[in-house]
């Protein structure tokens, strides 16, 4: 997808309509003395690193904490809980494999004779007879075609019984921790877009629930950051709405770009010069848990278009008047040129796109049964 450079993207005039020049970026108000500074908890090293972004596309952030013991519990455990379920599933076989091996090579430390049962032969080898056997102790299977025929082996297959039921109960409580912890499951549009609106401009990106589940009571919140010479500076944008209460399929947040916009003046070559990045936080109620879940993400220059706007993501209306919406749209975009004549006044998709005449779906009518 191009991304385009305009020399101007912010203010279209009201009169004439022709877009101002861009202002520079030293021409910005300077913080106050004395106001309390708003890194917002990234502080003066990351911020000013001008490296990398400060929140990944998915919402981690870039920064990382180092140095913990490396059998640290709530380490252990809380990347056990926020890993990918295919990490985790491959980590657990593995655990378990590794376990079974190490066991299968105390059991030959035992001695040769102690392990009774099938011969050696059929089972494979020595170290594949004990390595089965281990597994039948460690998940308590039992079939007895392998059996412990000495002391030692007797007290190292109780020694394993134990560490089973110890193994199989965190990894119970991991499993049932991962489903019942909340969370949400938002998609970010791919881009995000500067388009006309209102007779001015706006910077806008799009969002929908990719689960089936509600999300009620949602807010966003985005913050704009960027070096301004004296460091990176952070400032929350005005949005045209922060909330919604009910979220049933798309919100389009907008922010528009007026002369109390601290992005009043930029260019995207601005954006880029200043390793701008806009942070984005979303809060909402989980209707199932009952509980508030948050999402995060990011956009950096590249990952901003200029003179288009997002293209419709709606369905045609079914025959009893259900609206749909066709969540792999979501990046979709359109022209709409910033000196154009669409003012693009309205930003909910159902609006803006002009997708519908109307809001009222048309209806199939029953026809008329005939008299026998």
């Amino acid at each position: 997808m191009k991304r385009t450079s305009r020399a101007s993207f912010l203010l279209v005039s009201d009169d004439d309509g022709i877009i101002a020049e861009g202002s520079l970026i030293d021409s910005l108000p300077p913080v106050a003395a004395g106001e309390e500074p708003r890194d917002l908890g990234f502080g003066s090293v990351v911020g000013g690193a001008n490296e990398r972004r400060l929140i990944e596309r998915d919402g981690r952030f870039t920064g990382r904490r180092e140095g913990f013991p490396p059998l640290s519990y709530l380490n252990g455990y809380h990347a056990m809980l926020t890993m990918t379920w295919p990490k985790f599933l491959g980590i657990v076989t593995l655990v378990y494999v590794g376990m079974n091996a190490l066991f299968a090579a105390l059991y030959l430390l035992c001695g040769p004779g102690a392990l009774g049962g099938l011969s050696v032969e059929q089972m494979g080898g020595r170290f594949l007879r004990a390595f089965f056997f281990s597994v039948e102790t460690y998940a308590t299977i039992g079939y007895g075609n392998i059996y412990p025929a000495s002391v030692a082996a007797n007290w190292l297959m109780t020694v394993e019984s134990i560490i089973s039921i110890l193994a199989v109960a965190l990894l119970t409580g991991l499993v049932f921790a991962r489903f019942a912890r909340p969370t949400a499951a938002l998609l970010f549009s791919d881009v995000a877009v500067i388009a006309p609106y209102q007779g001015k401009s706006g910077f806008m990106f799009r969002i929908t629930n990719a689960r089936s589940n509600q999300l009620m009571e949602l807010e966003a919140k985005v913050q704009f950051t960027h070096l301004d010479g004296k460091g990176r500076s952070y400032t929350q944008l005005k949005l045209e709405r922060t909330k919604v209460v009910f979220f049933p399929l798309s919100w389009t947040i907008v922010h528009p770009i007026d002369e109390s916009s601290p992005m009043f003046g930029f260019t995207h070559d601005d954006l880029v010069r200043t390793d701008a990045e806009f942070l984005i936080l979303i809060s909402g109620s989980d209707e199932t848990f009952a509980q508030t879940v948050h999402a995060r993400s990011s956009y950096k220059p590249e990952e901003i278009v200029v003179g288009k706007k997002f293209a419709s993501m709606y369905n045609p209306v079914a025959k009893d008047g259900t609206i749909s919406i066709d969540v792999s749209k979501l990046s979709d975009l359109e022209d709409a040129p910033l000196d154009g004549a669409d003012n693009y006044r309205h930003t909910q998709t159902f609006r803006h796109t002009g997708h519908f005449t109307g809001f009222a779906a048309q209806r199939v009518t029953d026809k008329p049964k005939k008299r026998s």
